[in-house]
């Protein structure tokens, strides 16, 4: 199998690096081609233009920032992509798009898979992320061997757009737990408590979370360049209140979370992990 892979950001980069790990990697894509032009000289593959890759690979990955995005990519494959092929879609996009995209590649015999990811930039990085997938289950067999390349759960949640449908709801949990953590340790440390202690005693109860493990210590450092971009954070959550607002659901943590990631950006913290929340939370 020749997998691809476009889109290096700090989630893309580490994946493309598995994929070259288990020998599977022959091309790599940027939207900045130095970038991807220095990645594939570190890994010794191709950095063509995306004609060019859609006809070397067998199986192409994507992780980019917007809808728009993905779209454009798959316009771009789809007329010279191999018949049988798969596209991947790493991305965190409206399911519409999802679907969008899957019948565009369908009218040239091309398969389509959403399979957003959860895990952050360091579930990237240790090829431990949980892969969410939406499309055929015979296409997810078939395309196996790049996903676990860099995923330790990957699951078949339904259809196409199943993949996206799932990782709003992943977001919604992300935001809100970001805003219990980061309320509930700007009150400890108004409090005096000390970090070293505070953090282990909370992990090592009912409190514990990923978020207050990975960053708990660094947040209280006043350390935000370590994960997720509270920007994308916020672009993401812009998509779920769509979502959210089709299938008549509350909105409260996505409407707080949009108003509060947007008023750090706004403040020019928009790059900073989103971890970032507690600057709002320290109030006066």
């Amino acid at each position: 199998m020749k997998a691809a892979f476009i889109g290096l950001g700090a989630m893309g980069a580490p994946m493309a690096g598995h994929l070259h790990a288990k020998g599977l990697l022959v091309a790599v894509g940027n939207r900045t081609q130095a970038r991807a032009e220095a990645l594939a000289k570190e890994l010794g593959v191709a950095a063509p233009d995306l004609a060019g890759m859609a006809a070397s690979a067998d199986v192409i990955a994507l992780c980019v920032s917007a809808d728009a995005d993905v779209i454009s990519v798959v316009q771009a494959l789809a007329p010279t992509m191999k018949k049988g092929g798969v596209v991947i879609d790493h991305s965190t996009v409206a399911p519409a798009t999802a679907k969008r995209a899957a019948r565009m590649l369908a009218d040239v015999g091309v398969d389509f898979l959403d399979a957003p990811v959860s895990g952050g930039v360091e579930g990237a990085k240790n090829g431990k992320l949980s892969v969410m997938v939406g499309g055929d289950a015979a296409v997810l067999e078939r395309a196996r061997p790049v996903l676990e390349a860099y995923g330790a759960r990957i699951t078949h949640m339904g259809a196409v757009g199943s993949g996206q449908a799932t990782k709003a709801v992943n977001q919604v949990l992300v935001a809100g737990i970001a805003h219990a953590v980061t309320e509930g340790l700007a009150l400890g440390e108004a409090l005096g408590l000390e970090a070293d202690r505070l953090i282990p005693t909370l992990a090592a109860g009912a409190a514990g979370n990923w978020f207050l493990d990975k960053r708990g210590a660094t947040m209280l450092r006043n350390e935000f360049s370590v994960g997720f971009k509270l920007a994308l954070l916020h672009k993401d959550l812009g998509i779920v209140r769509g979502i959210a607002s089709e299938a008549g659901t509350d909105r409260t943590i996505i409407e707080q979370s949009l108003a509060d990631f947007g008023e750090l950006m706004a403040q020019g913290y928009g790059d900073d992990d989103i971890s970032a929340l507690i600057r709002l939370k320290r109030g006066s």
